[in-house]
């Protein structure tokens, strides 16, 4: 159908997935911080190599665009560039809060909205909203969180967070009986499947010369400590 390789290098988890078509044929992740630049290129390695196959027989890498970490995503893209351009294959990217939605919308039950969050600085997180129909209500965005915070939604639905940003949200939010949170999920290259194969059907593919990550947010270097004089 087409072999198409996922990388997932938004947040401290490092994974990769390898399908044929939506089939997933096997997946890596490593859950370390730091650890994209050390071990991601090893880890496509692996999970094509204990699929079957060899790196040439890829008809596409699949990149998680973000938003998340800086380092992480530049890491991530870096790699599923010089694939496509060693191997001649096309990139796609796909939004990685989208992915997040997707993988937990097989376990939502009663229709309730989908509210992945990625973890920023302070009280911000990375999130969006959708429907159980995957339909965005609230586009992705860099969010400060307080207590009004999807008051429009939750008045009226029952809505799940989830994600690496919601443990910090969860004292402001939980003052609703509406707002349900799920812990331990984290972004993988394992939710990619089923959207980068729509876009590879349909030919939605990236400039390679262009792309860049969604970073949402510009980078924001922080400045050494002087040393003290003794």
């Amino acid at each position: 159908m087409g072999l198409i390789l996922a990388i997932e290098t938004s947040t401290v988890v490092c994974s990769v997935a390898l399908f044929d078509g939506p089939l997933i044929l096997g997946l890596q992740e490593l859950y370390t911080e730091k650890s994209h630049s050390q071990f991601l290129t090893p880890m496509v390695g692996n999970v094509v190599d204990q699929a079957g196959y060899k790196l040439k027989a890829l008809d596409a890498v699949a990149i998680s665009m973000g938003p998340g970490s800086y380092t992480g995503l530049r890491i991530g893209t870096s790699t599923a560039k010089g694939l496509c351009f060693a191997l001649d294959i096309p990139l796609i990217s796909v939004n990685t809060l989208m992915a997040m939605v997707y993988g937990m919308n097989k376990y939502n039950q009663n229709g309730k909205l989908l509210c992945p969050m990625i973890d920023a600085r302070r009280m911000e997180v990375f999130s969006m909203v959708t429907n159980d129909k995957l339909k965005i209500l609230e586009d992705t965005q860099a969010k400060v969180i307080n207590e009004l915070s999807y008051h429009q939604f939750l008045r009226e639905y029952e809505m799940l967070f989830f994600g690496n940003g919601s443990d910090k949200c969860k004292k402001i939010l939980s003052k609703t009986p509406n707002a349900h949170f799920i812990k331990g999920v984290n972004p993988s290259a394992s939710n990619i499947g089923d959207l980068a194969w729509k876009k590879y059907q349909n030919k939605k593919f990236e400039d390679l010369a262009y792309f860049e990550p969604f970073y949402l947010k510009s980078f924001r270097a922080t400045q050494p400590k002087k040393l003290k004089e003794s």
